[in-house]
């Protein structure tokens, strides 16, 4: 399959790479305003173009990854699906709710795939942990707790933090519970950049709360997810890919604490096994198998346009 990636950023290079180690893609170009993608285009193999027309024209790509700025999604995608390019967005999938729903409603015209890139739900450890879920081995989830930070990254000149981070566990929280949330609440504030780089969100679901923490000043990367239900708990380091299960030390019945029992002693831990993979190259390889078998994908527009909606709501409250 032809693949290509428009915008030689920080991902667009990590995108360009994966798609040159995947059997079913034949990485033919790379598109770019700036000059060094030529030398870039030499090391990938691969012919460069200033313009997505360029790149239409000449090579006709099936597939074909947007990694520009956020600004520029709406734009770049929306002119390739009118060529009938199948498009894979990197997150947020556009600056706007309408903006994405247009984007959603174009790929529907011209009958081309459109996939944005939540990276997260192609995380090994995330599919473990939602087959955990769905095998009730958790019991009825109640709480979700996200801590997303680190440094400022230099690189985001059009976003927040919560655009740019807490969007990623936004869409987790709904993924796992399968549920919008009914309720929001946001708190941020600035510290180091002219825009919200610190911040706590509470989404409240039906039967379950989700906090999530994100900012760009902790000196450290974390990537941690917490999940807690009425059976157990379960850690998660989306970095390691590490999934930890703790069984509850109770079960229901009238007991010494009224409804319930307590059992004593240590909770039975669990490490989960994890095949370990890297996450972006489930995620272009899943691109590629929709495309193939005309399947809908994973993280779809329509959900990311779910996402992007709720973080806004967060961000004007």
């Amino acid at each position: 399959m032809k693949t290509a990636v428009v915008g030689l950023g920080n991902m667009g290079k990590h995108h360009a790479r994966v798609y040159g180690e995947l059997k079913d893609s034949n990485l033919v170009a790379i598109v770019d305003t700036n000059e060094q993608g030529k030398e870039d285009a030499k090391n990938y193999g691969c012919n460069f173009y200033k313009t997505c027309k360029e790149l239409t024209d000449n090579e006709k790509p099936d597939a074909v990854s947007v990694c520009v700025p956020t600004s520029l999604h709406h734009k770049i995608a929306s002119e390739l699906m009118q060529s009938g390019v199948n498009v894979l967005i990197e997150k947020p999938i556009a600056s706007s709710v309408s903006e994405a729903n247009n984007l959603v409603e174009l790929s529907k015209k011209h009958n081309v795939k459109l996939m944005v890139g939540h990276i997260e739900r192609y995380n090994p450890a995330v599919r473990k942990l939602k087959e955990i879920i769905k095998s009730g081995q958790l019991g009825e989830i109640t709480s979700l707790l996200a801590r997303r930070v680190g440094l400022f990254p230099p690189q985001i000149k059009d976003m927040n933090v919560v655009i740019d981070l807490a969007v990623h566990d936004i869409d987790i929280f709904g993924y796992l519970l399968e549920k919008q949330p009914v309720e929001i609440y946001y708190n941020s504030g600035k510290a180091i950049a002219n825009r919200d780089d610190y911040s706590s969100i509470l989404l409240k679901y039906d039967g379950a709360n989700g906090l999530i923490e994100a900012n760009w000043i902790t000196p450290v990367k974390i990537r941690l997810l917490n999940v807690t239900g009425t059976k157990g708990y379960a850690e998660l380091n989306y970095i390691t890919q590490n999934l930890v299960v703790y069984e509850s030390n109770y079960e229901k019945g009238h007991g010494q604490f009224g409804d319930f029992v307590l059992k004593f002693g240590e909770p039975r831990k669990t490490e989960i096994y994890v095949k370990k993979e890297e996450p972006l190259k489930l995620e272009l390889q899943h691109f590629i198998d929709c495309i193939k078998n005309n399947k809908t994908p994973i993280t779809n527009g329509e959900d990311a346009s779910k996402t992007l909606d709720i973080a806004i709501k967060a961000i004007k409250i």
